[in-house]
């Protein structure tokens, strides 16, 4: 599956879709973490994509068309995709590759255009969190797996990094900061008005689970729908199986609530 995003780039993804549909359904996008990944029209060879190909699957046979988005800075379209300007905190700009998909999706004549919800895990979570807090009017639920929320919060640890390393601090820090927050989930939560689950482990030793509790509280100030679900104990690639079952489990009853696909909207 080939569409082109705003800015005329190619974007490939694969278009999962439900067996005897009839009518029009619900759909979801599928953002993959890394950034530095590429989803494959097959299971994967990693575990993490490989039970998220596995969840796609599943989700297509509960009703839903998903679109899983190869977006700009994956691996295997060359270079120039690889590392495109302006992009994670120094201004997203794959995130538009996000909107381009549901877009797409709109088009479909088995897809309803206003049921279509995202999800995706780490870098996958970030982009989930970016389209319901810049596009709440396109995605009306998301589910947000140990997602990255405020890149602001980490350049002082990378500062501290460049530090121990005798490396000079950038003279513009405080514009990259400024620039970083602008990039995040954190800086559009006014126009957030989606319903989000997220999902963590409280020993993410990749996303620390504080990007998840502040989200969550600032969420909470604007009485933003939000579910949790946390697991104790856990990393950021979940070591259990029956971790990976639970919120698998949680993610696919959240969209049935929320989209209603496989019963009556609530």
């Amino acid at each position: 599956m080939v569409f082109k995003s705003d800015d005329g780039l190619e974007i490939h993804g694969q278009l999962f879709t439900p067996k005897n549909q009839k009518e029009r359904s619900p759909a979801l996008i599928f953002t993959h973490g890394g950034p530095i990944r590429q989803m494959l029209l097959g299971f994967h060879y990693m575990e993490y994509y490989h039970n998220a190909y596995a969840m796609n699957q599943y989700l297509a046979s509960k009703g839903y068309s998903v679109l899983s988005v190869n977006y700009r800075l994956g691996i295997m379209y060359g270079r120039a995709f690889h590392e495109p300007p302006h992009s994670v905190w120094r201004g997203a700009s794959e995130y538009q590759d996000v909107v381009a998909g549901a877009k797409f999706l709109q088009t479909l004549d088995n897809v309803d255009p206003q049921r279509i919800g995202l999800w995706g895990g780490s870098y996958g979570g970030f982009l989930t969190a970016m389209g319901l807090a810049r596009n709440s009017d396109i995605f009306k639920a998301g589910v947000d797996f140990h997602g990255v929320h405020d890149w602001a919060s980490f350049l002082p640890m990378w500062a501290e990094e460049a530090e121990a390393k005798n490396a000079a601090l950038a003279p513009d820090a405080k514009e990259a900061r400024e620039l970083a927050f602008k990039s995040s989930p954190v800086a559009s939560t006014a126009n957030w008005r989606s319903p989000v689950l997220f999902i963590h482990g409280d020993d993410d030793r990749n996303v620390p689970f504080q990007q998840t509790t502040d989200l969550v509280g600032k969420l909470r100030a604007q009485n933003i729908a939000f579910e949790e679900l946390i697991i104790p104990d856990e990393i950021h690639d979940l070591l259990r199986w029956s971790d990976w079952v639970r919120a698998y489990r949680a993610t696919a009853e959240f969209f049935d609530r929320r989209l209603a696909a496989s019963g009556e909207r609530q």
